[in-house]
């Protein structure tokens, strides 16, 4: 039983060396990290700014595993779950792939009039509304009927190719900016008459995606006057709809800033294109913000201070408009690299998606988006993570995806922790290695990132801990001591939800089953268990002294536990 055990160890070792994850069998040091958590200082509301998700294909949206993808993001959360697709108006019959999407919403006949058709965008539409799910309505790309250069207009990118054959006929200026509108116009109307005008009014109306870089193959002059023509014709069908952009990526780029900043001039004090006054609409502000992974000596290392400096950027650019601080930010795509269709088996530093290392980035950076936010005095509403599933593709090929062929990998289950988290966010004590200035400027590359985020709710408190690091070896678990004070009452009732290498990791199984590419029913079913999330533990009483409760657990690396108390 001994030999056996010691070949299965030396087997996994050997996975992990091949998979960029590497063993350091150094010890820890023995005290545990301590964690304080003070119920009784609140921070204000736990803002859900982690229940929005997004995507490249939209066809994939109504397919077998994205529907059930959907069925599981909208179950996880208690709030209604945001979604942003790209290619909305894309001219094409609907069929889906990578980095490409169509719904022929617009066409010309012989005489060059318009003709609408709706019905693969609202396939798309119905199948979030189905599951109590918004859109964030992305008004893009170009039609090819009205592309200033239509030729060539559908592409067809695999991983490996340059990333540069993407940018196509879709992504030019209209020929003609008031029919442009006018497709805006008729898309708006249309929704209002399908879904209700207070369903709309809850919607996200947004223009086009990254357009400082090959999105956009207009200028940063011929953008703004595209906004100026599509905010006007959003709000002549519904006044009261919610109008967005610029949806810049890399604020921290001095070219990015530089685009970032001339919209946000023409919105303050700019001549609006289409009613000659000065300004134009903007109910909220977008941008992006990714981090930089890569491999050194043969194992992946992480950049979250890439992005969370890209992030501090453009809070501090739009804080810097007096008029414009206050409305709400949605980070339109927030991940920690760029191309969620770049697999890992050409893309060796994306070998992070996979497993739990994608999991306790995501745990660690969502809580400093939070802090970022605060620090600049801003209002963030949302931060999009830009993953979803990738139809029938091969097993686990390493997509920045949260499911693969229908089952659910580690990271979408550190948003189903977050959808936990309710009521008021709580005071972590910041004593601890890391706080969110120094991750910001320095990533995480000596001691490992053991931290926390907490709230509170009328019955009940939830504690995120993370284990982070940005290089991806496995070392030996930490020991952390939580010590939670203004517990009420004399006992509380603990659950501890855990995602590592045993619990709710449906990768770490689909391994051990020798990672198979046609795995049997039974194997699926497997598969498809190991990942949910699961408790660490079967849920116990804990006795409450002078108001507190000290909960001591080794946390391995790139772990993430979520303990729940409740009282009566």
């Amino acid at each position: 039983m001994l030999r056996s055990l010691t070949k299965q160890f030396l087997f996994c070792l050997l996975l992990l060396c091949c998979l960029g994850l590497r063993f350091d069998g150094r010890a820890q040091t023995a005290s545990p990290v301590a964690i304080q958590v003070d119920l009784t200082k609140d921070k204000g509301p736990v803002r859900p700014i982690w229940a929005w998700f997004g995507y490249d294909e939209p066809n994939y949206t109504y397919m077998k595993d994205g529907q059930k993808l959907l069925t599981e993001i909208s179950k996880l959360s208690r709030v209604p779950v945001f979604v942003r697709a790209h290619s909305l108006l894309v001219t094409g019959d609907g069929t889906a792939a990578l980095k490409w999407g169509s719904t022929n919403a617009y066409t010309e006949d012989a005489q060059g009039k318009p003709v609408y058709n709706w019905t693969i965008v609202d396939k798309i539409f119905d199948t979030y509304i189905e599951r109590g799910m918004k859109p964030i309505a992305q008004i893009g790309f170009m039609p090819e009927a009205l592309s200033s250069k239509p030729q060539p207009y559908r592409h067809y990118w695999k991983p490996g190719d340059n990333y540069n054959d993407i940018y196509t006929g879709w992504a030019y200026p209209p020929k003609d900016y008031t029919k442009f509108a006018s497709l805006v116009y008729e898309w708006v109307k249309h929704s209002i008459a399908r879904y209700g005008k207070q369903e709309v009014e809850s919607w996200y109306w947004e223009l086009w995606n990254e357009p400082n870089i090959g999105y956009w193959k207009g200028t940063t002059e011929e953008y703004i006057k595209l906004y100026d023509y599509t905010a006007d014709a959003v709000k002549r069908a519904l006044p009261t709809a919610k109008i967005g952009g610029p949806e810049v990526t890399g604020p921290n780029w001095d070219v990015s800033e530089k685009f970032f900043r001339s919209f946000l001039d023409h919105v303050v004090n700019g001549k609006n294109y289409v009613t000659g006054k000065v300004g134009t609409p903007l109910d909220f502000i977008t941008f992006h913000a990714k981090g930089a992974p890569k491999l050194v000596d043969g194992i992946v290392q992480m950049n979250m201070g890439t992005q969370l400096r890209d992030i501090d950027k453009g809070f501090e650019i739009v804080a810097s408009y007096p008029t414009l601080k206050k409305l709400p930010i949605i980070i339109g795509e927030s991940d920690p690299e760029g191309c969620a269709a770049c697999s890992e088996d050409l893309h060796p530093q994306n070998a992070y998606r996979n497993g739990t290392m994608y999991s306790s980035y995501t745990a660690a950076s969502f809580a400093r988006k939070h802090d970022l936010a605060s620090a600049r005095g801003v209002n963030l509403l949302g931060a999009v993570t830009w993953a979803f599933e990738f139809e029938d593709q091969a097993w686990f090929r390493g997509f920045r995806d949260l499911a693969t062929n229908g089952v659910d990998k580690p990271v979408l289950n550190v948003f189903r922790m977050f959808g936990m988290m309710q009521g008021k966010r709580v005071d972590v004590a910041q004593n601890l290695a890391y706080d969110y200035r120094k991750v910001r400027e320095q990533s995480v590359r000596g001691e490992p990132d053991i931290n926390a985020f907490a709230a509170k709710d009328e019955k009940e408190a939830t504690v995120m801990v993370w284990n982070y690091h940005d290089d991806n070896k496995l070392v030996a678990p930490s020991s952390v001591a939580v010590q939670i004070a203004g517990v009420p009452g004399k006992r509380v009732l603990l659950q501890h939800y855990r995602i590592d290498q045993q619990f709710s990791n449906s990768y770490e199984v689909w391994k051990a089953m020798g990672s198979p590419q046609k795995p049997t029913a039974e194997q699926i079913a497997t598969l498809e268990k190991a990942g949910q999330l699961q408790l660490l533990t079967s849920p116990e009483w804990i006795t409450v002294k002078d108001g507190s409760v000290s909960l001591p657990f080794s946390l391995p690396r790139q772990g993430v536990s979520l303990l729940k108390i409740s009282w009566e």
